[in-house]
């Protein structure tokens, strides 16, 4: 006899083959051209994504084609893992991540009309609690994904980066509401749009990036350049994170995933 657990997995493949469930891709894709953050001096920053051709079906590998990759972490839709933070220096590396908080159901947050007015909103409590009263209240295991509508400038590093005599105007949170999202609600991570978990201005905060201090600090993780968040609902899908288990990383690019009900988006 099959146990519960066997019958729900069966359900689940089923759906996905006859398109009860789609999978949507929040992954930007990765390539030289993926804009990423710029720090201004005297901080270092990391180097940009390349190939670098191994072999092409030639002497060095004659049935064969090979690249070596260069990248940093933090580049193109990434995770953030605890001790890529000061407030968590000892946490647990990308390696170290439960595979289990890694997956899990999604909760989509709607900023972007409010983004359109003002590059530099910032997510506040009430803003949560809002949407909580219309949708339900965040789950354990959970993540809160922000749509703020800033993935239509993906392919445009300016645009995405928005600096203007050296700040960065792109959206995030306030951090009275990163603190409490760490501390008072079970989510297991939070994922963004934009090339960071904070805001462009978000050194200019108490604590300085407030979504990287609250949030790592307290075990949870970030996922940023998120794409296709307008194709999911406000509850009901499910999401996968994919980074790799880079021993010692303080984060890795990732493939990320939601599995949605079937016509609520596109796959």
């Amino acid at each position: 006899m099959k146990t519960s657990a066997e019958t729900a997995a069966e359900k689940f493949l089923t759906h996905l083959a006859d398109g009860g469930l789609r999978v949507v891709d929040l992954t930007a894709k990765l390539s030289a051209d993926t804009p990423t953050l710029r720090l201004p001096a005297p901080y270092a920053n990391l180097v940009d994504f390349s190939l670098e051709g191994v072999s092409e079906f030639d002497d060095a590998g004659p049935l064969w084609r090979h690249n070596n990759i260069h990248t940093g972490e933090h580049i193109g839709t990434h995770l953030d893992a605890p001790r890529h933070w000061i407030s968590n220096r000892d946490g647990a590396d990308v390696s170290e991540v439960p595979v289990a908080r890694l997956i899990g159901p999604a909760h989509v947050l709607d900023i972007s009309a409010r983004v359109a007015e003002d590059p530099d909103f910032l997510l506040e409590i009430d803003d949560i609690r809002a949407w909580e009263a219309g949708h339900g209240p965040l789950r354990d295991g959970g993540w809160l994904l922000v749509r703020s509508g800033w993935d239509r400038y993906g392919e445009d590093r300016e645009a995405f980066l928005n600096t203007t005599d050296g700040v960065s105007h792109t959206p995030g949170i306030s951090a009275a509401a990163a603190r409490w999202l760490a501390e008072e609600t079970p989510i297991a991570g939070y994922g963004v749009e934009t090339v960071g978990i904070d805001a462009g201005n978000g050194f200019a905060l108490d604590p300085p990036m407030p979504a990287h201090h609250h949030l790592l600090g307290a075990d949870k993780y970030g996922i940023t350049s998120l794409r296709n968040l307008g194709s999911l609902p406000p509850v009901g899908a499910l999401v996968v994170v994919c980074p790799l288990p880079i021993v010692g990383g303080t984060g890795s690019p990732a493939r990320v995933l939601a599995v949605v009900p079937g016509g609520e988006g596109e796959s």
